[in-house]
């Protein structure tokens, strides 16, 4: 029998099995049996499988990564050509982009790689068609646009949504408040520091059997449900925030288009006319949260123009020096920093100090 067809049955099973306190133990044993298969579908048993699909891993440049994901023949490639100015082949056809084309654009002093990845087709996670490279890329990025015709756009949000999450790539979403640590032995410590909904001491140890864990510690600090605990234990999920870009907004009406402006994490534009590009370039600089340090050397005035750019969460000044070059750790004596992170102009800091964006910082060696 194939995965395929384990996969179907499962699902058929979930189907069937109505959704109660009784069967909630249940549905959580074949959570995990969905979760193992899908996986064993992404990563084939036995070496790496295929090769990639030629012009897939596209070198890493600038300082985040934005992809493009969504159906043949909506706009992607029209919209990288006139934000980047690259040529992405563009015709009236689908499947015109076969590969990724990457392009940069710079914005607010950091280089942004954008890549055009070629249309996604339903079941794309289950390997048809070049879906299962094309998510593998999207896993990379810092940031997804999923591009949709404004004409058709909740099919192929749902369609697209699915074959992303099928792949462990979680959109808008912080990772679950779960701990989870494996033992040698003790058997499973189950806490939960707040009254969970779905999950039960016995609902836990039977997703944890289904992965041979017999022994662990799991915590539960907020009101989870089984698909959660089994991201947590697969540990392969990223967490990638999301935009949707509407294209085509020239195709309706403008009653339509405050509709759509109500929509969480949407921007309406059009790729061909380049309507509300800076609309969109905001929106990405606030999702992708880069914070730019700005450096002086001594005795001059600080470099506005090309900024050091870091990712938010990773903004000590050991990280502004790592970004530069490894061995500038060792040679630091300490740094003066100006700007909102302290208290004074300049400040005398070390290399713990966390700095906000647009501080300007100059380092003294030994």
């Amino acid at each position: 029998m194939s995965i395929l067809a384990k996969i179907a049955e499962i699902e058929n099973e979930m189907a069937r099995t109505q959704k109660n306190k009784a069967t909630a133990h249940h549905l959580g044993l074949l959570k995990a049996r969905l979760a193992k298969l899908k996986r064993e579908l992404i990563t084939p048993k036995g070496g790496t499988g295929g090769g990639t699909g030629e012009g897939f891993d596209v070198a890493k440049t600038g300082d985040a990564r934005v992809g493009f994901v969504g159906f043949p023949s909506v706009g992607k490639s029209t919209l990288l050509s006139n934000l980047a100015g690259v040529y992405s082949e563009v015709a009236a056809y689908e499947f015109t982009t076969l590969t990724t084309v990457p392009g940069v654009i710079r914005y607010k002093g950091a280089k942004i790689q954008l890549l055009d990845l070629p249309g996604i087709i339903e079941g794309a996670k289950d390997g048809k068609g070049r879906g299962r490279q094309v998510i593998a890329v999207a896993r990379t990025c810092n940031l997804i646009l999923i591009v949709l015709d404004v004409l058709k756009p909740l099919l192929h949000k749902r369609l697209i949504e699915h074959e992303l999450e099928g792949f462990g790539i979680r959109l808008n979403k912080q990772p679950p408040n779960i701990g989870f640590k494996k033992k040698d032995k003790g058997g499973i410590n189950f806490t939960a520091t707040c009254a969970q909904s779905e999950l039960d001491g016995d609902t836990v140890k039977t997703i944890l059997a289904e992965y041979k864990i017999h022994n662990a510690d799991i915590t539960l600090r907020s009101d989870v449900t089984a698909d959660d605990l089994i991201d947590v234990v697969e540990g392969n999920r990223v967490y990638i925030p999301c935009i949707y870009v509407l294209n085509k907004i020239d195709q309706i009406s403008i009653e339509e288009l405050d509709v759509i402006y109500k929509v969480p994490h949407c921007v309406p534009i059009s790729a061909h006319h380049r309507w509300n590009f800076d609309d969109l370039l905001e929106k990405m600089w606030d999702y992708l949260q880069l914070v730019r340090i700005y450096t002086k050397p001594k005795g001059q005035l600080p470099d506005y123009t090309s900024p050091v750019v870091l990712p938010d969460g990773r903004t000590s000044v050991e990280d502004f020096c790592l970004k530069i070059h490894k061995n500038l750790i060792k040679e630091l004596k300490y740094a003066l920093v100006w700007g909102s992170s302290v208290k004074h102009n300049p400040q005398k800091v070390g290399k713990d100090h966390v700095m906000e964006d647009e501080d300007v910082i100059q380092l003294v060696k030994k």
